[in-house]
């Protein structure tokens, strides 16, 4: 029988899903509004998109060692076959566009300017060896953007999910990634 302890993800795997998710939440909204700000600001928020985009990139390939090293907690049992099979889905998906993303910008960056990539000023990162290409380049930001609206979708879709299981069937599915041991109880 899986124990309360056993039934929680790891602390790294919880520290990297709300690091990711933070980033991702950033991103997305420097994604969705950058073109209505001053051209400075816009530069600026770009550049730590692209930052950030490639720090995702890193943290979820570091994700997906852990993860084969440290198997997630098995599914309560008690749920309908269709949830747990849903819930592989939207995790398959997440794990799709956490690769995906980061390497079309990086493409689009590539395509484009073709400079390197600043990380937060700490170091740079090559271009992709890609011919810039302006037909190819619309495509990469054109799927970079359906990317992004796949990603607020299957967001709500996973937060809508974890409220149901905490509102509705209240079981302990959301306590699994919570930070806080035993919150509820607090």
């Amino acid at each position: 029988m899986t124990t309360p302890a056993q039934a929680r993800y790891s602390t790294i795997a919880i520290l990297l899903h709300w690091t990711l998710a933070v980033l991702i939440t950033i991103n997305l909204l420097i994604g969705f509004f950058h073109e209505n700000m001053a051209d400075e600001t816009r530069a600026f928020l770009m550049g730590q998109h692209f930052a950030i985009g490639l720090t995702v990139l890193f943290l979820t390939l570091v994700r997906i060692v852990w993860r084969l090293i440290h198997p997630v907690p098995p599914a309560n049992p008690a749920h309908p076959g269709w949830e747990r099979a849903l819930a592989k889905a939207v995790h398959f998906l997440f794990y799709a566009l956490l690769l995906a993303m980061p390497i079309l910008g990086w493409l689009i960056v590539s395509t484009g300017r073709g400079n390197p990539i600043s990380i937060f000023g700490l170091f740079e990162v090559s271009a992709l060896p890609v011919a810039r290409d302006e037909a190819t380049h619309d495509l990469y930001e054109e799927l970079h953007e359906l990317g992004g609206w796949a990603f607020v979708g299957l967001i709500a879709l996973h937060v809508v999910g974890a409220l149901k299981h905490h509102v509705v069937d209240k079981d302990s599915t959301l306590g699994r990634m919570i930070p806080i041991r035993n919150w509820r109880e607090r």
